[in-house]
């Protein structure tokens, strides 16, 4: 079969990570990489053999698929005039700055028949790959994503910086509806929330307590869960998952015991693995393995802890 041809606009950190992936899979030819930076364009381009463009829209009848890993702010201008040039899409977190805006890629994608994914990159974490078999009706979830402050990403707040891969997270591992949000944020160095927390209630029962930091002294992404017949806790950075189950209690002991399970689940390479999923969905026109649908069930929420912050902040 011919190859695909991709392109990835957004030449920074994410956006030179994506085009050295698609330049090494087979089956792939990265013929464009766009950036408004023209310097920067070029510099990714020759190291990758495509071509640089300054206009993203150039792009129009050339490539069959693109990332865009342009800033948040823009992705509903860019993202949407790649659907609706006919390219499919895979789409850097947060899918759009609000949730009206997300809307439009998703009406557009289906208006377009568009391949159309969501780069939520931790759903392909070897860790979260193999939680999925380990789960079984979670209770409580807590997770922790602290980073030290950089300037990338402060187009939005940490919220839908950081805070957006573990809601994703959890929203993949329970199809129950939310029934409330509680949510406090401050902003410490930048216009916008710096430093959040949310407590999420699901109609299953289930409660979710997630903390986010941009503006932390050390660098941590944990996440954990307490179900009826084990305690799991996963490590998204070191590919960690540590697994503490309750045995009986030996003969003539009080209490029961607690056992403990290490697995080491190596490096992997998630996004490697989310290009490859992406263009097999374009190649074969499937569904995505994170659809607009996901997407849009993050933004919701997303809305949802602002919504809770904005009345926490009320007089009275």
């Amino acid at each position: 079969m011919p190859d695909l041809r991709a392109a990835v606009i957004g030449a920074g950190r994410l956006g030179s990570l994506h085009a050295r992936k698609y330049a090494a899979l087979d089956g792939v030819a990265l013929t464009h990489v766009a950036d408004v930076d023209g310097d920067r364009a070029r510099k990714l381009a020759t190291e990758t053999g495509a071509r640089a463009l300054t206009d993203y829209r150039e792009l129009a009848g050339k490539v069959d698929l693109v990332t865009v890993a342009s800033p948040s702010l823009s992705h509903r201008e860019v993202a949407g005039a790649m659907l609706s040039a006919g390219i499919d899409v895979l789409l850097e977190k947060p899918m759009a700055a609000t949730l009206a805006e997300a809307l439009q890629l998703a009406d557009l994608a289906k208006n377009h028949a568009r391949v159309f994914q969501i780069g939520h990159l931790e759903r392909f974490n070897p860790a979260i790959v193999r939680l999925r078999s380990i789960l079984n009706n979670p209770r409580f979830v807590e997770c922790d994503r602290l980073a030290p402050f950089t300037e990338r990403g402060t187009d939005v707040d940490v919220i839908l910086d950081l805070m957006v891969h573990d809601l994703d997270v959890i929203l993949s591992l329970t199809s129950a509806e939310v029934a409330s949000v509680e949510a406090v944020g401050v902003a410490v160095l930048t216009d916008s929330i710096d430093v959040a927390n949310a407590r999420i209630r699901f109609r299953n029962r289930m409660i979710a307590n997630i903390s986010a930091s941009r503006v932390a002294p050390r660098r941590e992404r944990k996440i954990r869960f307490f179900q009826p017949d084990a305690y799991i806790s996963v490590d998204y950075e070191a590919r960690r998952v540590q697994i503490y189950r309750k045995s009986p209690a030996p003969p003539g002991a009080k209490f029961p015991t607690i056992s403990a399970e290490q697995l080491d689940l190596g490096e992997g390479d998630p996004l490697a693995d989310e290009i490859k999923s992406f263009v097999d969905s374009v190649r074969t026109r499937t569904t995505p393995a994170v659809t607009a649908d996901d997407g849009l069930r993050v933004m919701q929420l997303c809305e949802q802890i602002r919504a809770s912050m904005s009345a926490e902040s009320l007089p009275g």
